[in-house]
C-alpha cells in the first residue's frame, strides 16, 4: 500500500535575525568588535516597523536575537513576545561557528537560552548560527545543541555559496544527526532546484535583488510539495538610512541593494501568502522529517 501524503502546512515561516547593521560577517574585516559600542543602535525602530507589518496582516514569525543585542536591549525582546511572536536565539557573540570551541560554543548556547528565556517569559527551543555557519566542519555544533536542550536547529543552507552551505544536504525539516550521535530537527531556508543545483532564494538579500514574484513562485513549489517555504529576512535590511560602513565595492552593493525596497516587497508577500513563525509551524515540521542526515561524514 502506498503510504499517503503528508498533509499540507498551513502557513509558510517567516523569521528575522535580530542584530546591528554592523554585525554582518561582511563588515567582520573593516569593523572591530572593540568598536561597537561605538555605534549609534538602529534595531529598535527596524524591529518596530517589521511588528507594524506583521501586526497588519495577520502574521507572527520567529526572531532569532542576538544576546549581544538582548542584553543592550532587553525591552525589544519583552516587546517582541508580547506581541505574539516567537523568541529564538541568534547566540551571544555573531561569530561563525568555526571560530570558536566547542566549550566556546555551548557557553554561548546555554548563556543566550537563559538570557532569551528571562526576557521573554518563555522557553526559548530555536538556534540560527550567524551567517548559517552549521557545516560539515562544524558539525559537532549538532551535538552542543542537542545537549543544550534546542529542539530544532535553522543553521544549514543546502546550498554552494563563498561563505557557508552544506549542498549534499535535504532541502526539507530533516534529523540533523551529529558526529556524536546529538540530533536535532534541522530546517533550512528555502531553495529551488533548477538544473540539479540548489539555488537559495529565501533569503532578505535575494528578496532584495531579485523581483518579489521569484520568491513566491518557490513558496508555491513548496507548497505544491507539501512543505513549508522558510523566509530570513534582517532587521537592518528594513533601513535605508543606515550609515554606510567602511566595506568593498562589492561587499557594500551586496549589502545595501535595495534596502529601499525590503518593506513593500515584505508587504506584498504578506497579502499574498501566509505566514507563521517555527513554534507553530512545528507539527508540520515534524510530520513531514522522515528523513536522517548525518553531519560531518563528508567535506
Amino acid at each position: 500500500m502506498t503510504p499517503s501524503a503528508p498533509p499540507r502546512p498551513r502557513r509558510h515561516v517567516l523569521s528575522f535575525d535580530v542584530e546591528e547593521y554592523f554585525h554582518v560577517e561582511a563588515a567582520a574585516s573593516c569593523v572591530r568588535r572593540a568598536e561597537w559600542e561605538g555605534f549609534d543602535a538602529r534595531v529598535v525602530p527596524a524591529v518596530r516597523q517589521v511588528l507594524g507589518l506583521l501586526a497588519d496582516h495577520d502574521a507572527t514569525a520567529t526572531f532569532f536575537v542576538l544576546g549581544w543585542v538582548a542584553r543592550r536591549q532587553p525591552d525589544l525582546v519583552r516587546e517582541i513576545a508580547r506581541a505574539g511572536h516567537e523568541i529564538a536565539s541568534h547566540g551571544m557573540s555573531h561569530q561563525m561557528i568555526h571560530r570558536l570551541s566547542p566549550a566556546a560554543f555551548g557557553r554561548e548556547l546555554a548563556d543566550s537560552k537563559k538570557l532569551l528565556e528571562d526576557l521573554a517569559g518563555a522557553p526559548v527551543t530555536g538556534f540560527r548560527a550567524p551567517t548559517f555557519s552549521v557545516t560539515h566542519g562544524t558539525a559537532w555544533a549538532i551535538d552542543e545543541l542537542a545537549g543544550a536542550g534546542y529542539e530544532y536547529d535553522s543553521s544549514v543552507f543546502p546550498v554552494r555559496h563563498d561563505r557557508y552551505g552544506v549542498p549534499g544536504a535535504p532541502r526539507w525539516a530533516h534529523w540533523a544527526v551529529g558526529p556524536g550521535g546529538g540530533r536535532v530537527l534541522e530546517i533550512p531556508p528555502l531553495t529551488v532546484r533548477v538544473g540539479g543545483a540548489n539555488l537559495p532564494i529565501g533569503g532578505g538579500g535575494y528578496l532584495r535583488l531579485l523581483p518579489v514574484r521569484v520568491l513566491a513562485w518557490g513558496l508555491r513549489a513548496a507548497w505544491r510539495a507539501r512543505h513549508a517555504g522558510v523566509i530570513y529576512i534582517h532587521p537592518w535590511e528594513f533601513d535605508p538610512s543606515q550609515p554606510h560602513l567602511p566595506m568593498g565595492r562589492v561587499t557594500k552593493w551586496r549589502h545595501r541593494v535595495n534596502l529601499h525596497r525590503t518593506a513593500s516587497k515584505v508587504r506584498w508577500l504578506l497579502e499574498h501568502h501566509r505566514f507563521c513563525d517555527f513554534r507553530r509551524g512545528m507539527p508540520a515540521f515534524r510530520t513531514s522529517a522522515t528523513e536522517q542526515f548525518a553531519y560531518g561524514a563528508a567535506g
